[in-house]
């Protein structure tokens, strides 16, 4: 690992004084404020983001634009998170230009990374900005765009201390980065429509959110796929679902069979209702712990899965705790978080 890339990971990842914007724009400005040299396409939503952030990246460039993307987090290292024309941009260069600047701000580590993607893209000139939101997005690092799109791919109950307890306060936080020239693409079924501050309302997803940017219907090759996102391995599915609505969209895409299931949580999730509906997959379960602080640890959530499996173990390692899962039976479904699968992508590097 990089000095560059060590010290990124060092930072901390939560604002000590609060979420806000002030910091934000300070390095922006910093930096020649180069999110204003390119137009954006901004991804909002609880699930489903990633992946619509790529979808779109690769919609974009099959019309013919230079596109910059980002993401977040990562699931095989950091380079995930910075992309220019389909491909990972350099982001040991992107963070040695922003560095200075941030340690002088403080920055968190979201706002650092997304500050270098934003130079980065300017730099290389991009046509166009494909740009996942992280924690909301009325405070988010990347409320800073010159958008011309903003796509609201669901909503569900997460990060309910910080954004509202219901569903309707979240979405109003989330819809809060919408400007009153953008096009905003929401579920087909309309909801949320009501939420919509300003802007041109159109329904779809992601192929719409190209179209609306492109002016024109737009092709999309074959899918997306990405690491951690219902990953197909031997005798294993790994997926990063890790709030209870990830967790439906994945038991309602996975085949049917007794999954041995694997799982990392944080704390601060809606633990017992994602535990109750694993349990619809399997009768054993594995509990381990991620990197991340606000991870449960493993014998913690060993002992609140106990009312819900009949087989229950704990195992602090990520990767013994995979390896004893395959132990108990095939196939084992690695989920509940993607520091869990970012942690066993870097464990298997090492």
């Amino acid at each position: 690992m990089s000095d560059e890339i060590a010290w990124l990971a060092g930072l901390s990842p939560w604002p000590e004084d609060g979420f806000g914007l002030e910091r934000m724009r300070a390095l922006l400005a910093a930096l020649g404020n180069p999110q204003d040299r390119y137009p954006a396409v901004h991804i909002v939503g609880t699930n489903g983001k990633s992946t619509a952030t790529l979808t779109v990246e690769r919609a974009l460039l099959a019309a013919g634009l230079s596109v910059g993307a980002t993401i977040s987090p990562h699931i095989r290292d950091w380079s995930d998170r910075l992309r220019i024309d389909g491909r990972p941009g350099d982001l040991e260069a992107a963070l040695r230009r922003v560095r200075r600047d941030a340690e002088k701000l403080a920055a968190t580590q979201f706002e650092t990374m997304t500050a270098a993607a934003l130079w980065a893209f300017a730099d290389a000139g991009v046509d166009v900005a494909v740009v996942e939101a992280g924690l909301g997005g009325r405070f988010d690092a990347t409320n800073v765009l010159r958008s011309r799109v903003v796509l609201l791919t669901n909503v569900g109950l997460e990060h309910t201390e910080v954004l509202g307890d219901t569903v309707e306060a979240i979405a109003t936080e989330k819809l809060a980065v919408v400007h009153s020239d953008d096009t905003v693409v929401i579920l087909p079924d309309g909801t949320f429509r009501s939420l919509v501050p300003q802007g041109r309302i159109e329904f779809g997803g992601a192929r719409e959110a190209a179209a609306a940017f492109v002016g024109h219907p737009v092709d999309l090759p074959e899918p997306v796929s990405l690491p951690g996102r219902l990953e197909w391995r031997p005798g294993e599915i790994r997926d990063g679902a890790h709030n209870p609505d990830g967790v439906s969209w994945l038991l309602a895409h996975l085949p049917e069979a007794d999954y041995t299931i694997c799982a990392s949580i944080l704390g601060d999730k809606n633990v017992e209702l994602m535990l109750s509906r694993l349990a619809t997959a399997g009768s054993r379960f594995v509990a381990t712990s991620s990197s991340n602080a606000r991870s449960l640890a493993a014998a913690d959530l060993a002992e609140r899965a106990r009312p819900h499996f009949g087989t229950v173990e704990s195992v602090g390692d990520p990767s013994a705790a995979v390896a004893r899962a395959h132990t108990l039976g095939e196939p084992v479904l690695v989920t509940g978080s993607l520091y869990l699968l970012a942690d066993l992508e870097e464990a298997a590097r090492r």
